[in-house]
């Protein structure tokens, strides 16, 4: 990839952040204002987590999306009151995945009922994201989730792609997108640095279900992160090349999923940044 496209990317990052006890402070001691911040949010712990780091980040100044998976909310009057509330903390992005609980807390096992109830309420939010498998999801064809994009590109207003290690596998997924006439920009989602010893760590902090959930979903990250020094994103920006930066792509930025590593991340992005000319 050549320099200037890569740094174009790393000037519009998102930073995804779990609602962890110390998160607010790592956020405020290493992230700039004009680096929007992404809240998850768990199963386990469900949305009120979210919630509150979204609003005390928000009066910080951050832009601030929180996720609202659809099958986290326990009803309509559910859905109402967590709209109010990210309006009345300023907020005005969110993500809206179909989320992993299982069995659903309430009537909405996907995103798309949820984006439709959005609508009818006026559209409360400027932006709206959805998600993108570049990879394959373990429960549903790939032909299905591109599909599932097509049916809720009405409703929104940009994709983030999950987690993908391939860079031939993300050139051809955002191909095909881009052939079904999906034309949402995309946020390419990206794991950022980090070492195995920390992933593990965070991953058990999630919870003790939901990491069980976690390792084994994923089993075939760690050995990527198991090298030594880590993992670092930049081998896969660097071979994906024009794939990411070509006007046809319609990429608008990198989403780093930081596994709550959020000094090591923005040190990365600043010393990739400095060694560029950024």
């Amino acid at each position: 990839m050549a320099a200037a496209g890569l740094r174009t990317l790393l000037d519009r990052v998102r930073y995804e952040v779990l609602p962890a006890k110390a998160t607010e402070d790592k956020v405020l001691a290493h992230v700039p204002r004009d680096v929007v911040v992404t809240v998850t949010a768990s199963p386990v712990k469900g949305l009120e987590p979210t919630l509150d780091l979204t609003a005390r980040l928000a009066a910080h100044g951050y832009r601030v999306v929180p996720h609202v998976p659809a099958r986290l909310l326990r009803d309509d009057v559910h859905l109402k009151d967590v709209v109010d509330r990210l309006r009345g903390a300023g907020v005005d992005d969110v993500f809206v995945p179909a989320g992993d609980a299982d069995p659903p807390a309430g009537p909405y096992p996907g995103a798309l009922p949820v984006l439709r109830r959005l609508g009818e309420l006026g559209g409360p939010f400027a932006r709206v994201g959805i998600t993108g498998y570049p990879e394959s999801h373990p429960l549903i064809h790939d032909d299905l989730t591109v599909q599932a994009m097509w049916d809720k590109r009405e409703h929104a207003t940009y994709i983030v792609s999950n987690l993908c290690f391939d860079p031939r596998v993300l050139g051809e997924w955002i191909a095909r997108i881009r052939a079904r006439h999906v034309v949402l920009p995309v946020h390419l989602g990206v794991a950022g640095p980090v070492q195995r010893a920390k992933l593990l760590a965070m991953a058990t902090k999630i919870g003790v279900g939901e990491s069980a959930r976690f390792l084994t979903r994923h089993p075939s990250w760690f050995l990527r992160f198991a090298a030594p020094g880590g993992y670092s994103p930049e081998p896969l920006l660097t071979r994906a090349g024009r794939a990411l930066t070509a006007p046809s792509a319609g990429v608008a930025g990198l989403h780093l999923f930081t596994f709550n590593q959020i000094a090591e991340t923005e040190r990365w992005r600043r010393a990739l940044l400095e060694r560029l000319g950024g």
